[in-house]
């Protein structure tokens, strides 16, 4: 097996200069950098995560606690935190919570205090106040992800303005009788998303002199399947409405499935919007309002290392972009 010092002798440098190169720290010129990389990788030679932890005092691991692996925003999040660290030599490691208190207290009152992490991203996690001390106890760099997270550094989607903006697509072509599929009570957990969102689209009704009906509402659980039963509930009836927004592209793919199988054409009979920019959004060929997902896992991970330098000052309260994409979905009522 190669050593550091064979990558030294091949690159024509010192050891301090290959360590240097290959750790990312210190002064080296971009030539001399890629010469060092170039040998490496001709070698075969790779860091060893324990000496490098030895000798900076870093494990160069983030910790990242999400609610969910198995659901698709999460996991495209979790895509981008991933993306980015692999690209800085970082390593990470997952902790999924759930409302189960027992494990909530061995995450962060165990798991995290063994200092086998550099820096923390907590996923759309609603933290009390416990939990919160625990995580600015560690001494390390926290970047959250949905919020509001008053004592730590945020980065945020305003949910409200994120329907509003859909439902003001919707009134832009002309559409009065809009049907929304939301969520229940039990899925309205961690930041009340399910309810920021709707509260989004009422106040886009308002604001076009539009009535809220509470016939055009019927509840789902952010699933295709969901969508698609809540949309057959709100379309196979004589007086359905012409537009329909889902707080969430599954439930409106579900929707457009629910309006094939009436023989409902879209958009020409109805136009639906979702939320999020599902990557299956262009198949389907569904409008949507893109809160880019894995841009928000990359954008914390450059978060935490930009901390890690101290190249980021504390108390990031970051509005995350979001941006309107009109495809097939949608038109002008007819």
């Amino acid at each position: 097996m190669a050593s550091i010092d064979d990558v030294a002798r091949q690159a024509g440098v010192s050891t301090a200069t290959v360590s240097r190169a290959l750790s990312g720290r210190g002064v080296v010129s971009p030539t001399t950098r890629e010469r060092v990389r170039e040998a490496a990788h001709a070698l075969g030679y790779v860091v060893s995560a324990h000496a490098s932890s030895l000798a900076s005092g870093r494990t160069r691991n983030i910790g990242v606690i999400v609610p969910y692996l198995d659901r698709w925003f999460f996991s495209t999040v979790l895509s981008g935190v991933s993306s980015a660290m692999m690209r800085a030599g970082y390593d990470i490691t997952l902790y999924n919570i759930t409302p189960d208190r027992e494990v909530r207290r061995q995450v962060f009152g165990d798991f995290l205090r063994r200092q086998a992490v550099d820096g923390v991203i907590a996923v759309s996690t609603k933290l009390d106040e416990d939990e919160t001390q625990q995580l600015l106890d560690l001494d390390l760099p926290v970047v959250a992800i949905g919020g509001p997270h008053p004592r730590l550094d945020t980065l945020m989607v305003d949910e409200a303005a994120v329907a509003r903006l859909a439902a003001e697509h919707l009134i832009s072509l002309g559409h009065r009788d809009i049907a929304y599929i939301g969520a229940g009570p039990a899925f309205d957990t961690d930041f009340l998303v399910p309810t920021h969102r709707r509260r989004g689209f009422e106040s886009a009704l308002a604001s076009a002199g539009i009535a809220f009906d509470p016939r055009l509402v019927e509840p789902a659980d952010f699933t295709i399947e969901g969508g698609h039963r809540a949309a057959l509930a709100l379309l196979d009836r004589p007086d359905r409405p012409t537009a329909l927004l889902a707080a969430s592209d599954e439930m409106a793919m579900g929707a457009l499935l629910a309006a094939r199988d009436l023989g409902i054409r879209v958009p020409e009979q109805l136009s639906i919007i979702g939320i999020d920019g599902h990557e299956l959004g262009e198949f389907f060929g569904l409008t949507t309002v893109d809160q880019f997902p894995h841009a928000q896992g990359e954008r914390a991970a450059e978060a935490v290392l930009a901390k890690l330098t101290d190249a980021a000052p504390d108390g990031i309260r970051s509005s995350l972009p979001v941006e309107l994409k009109v495809r097939k979905s949608t038109g002008p009522q007819i």
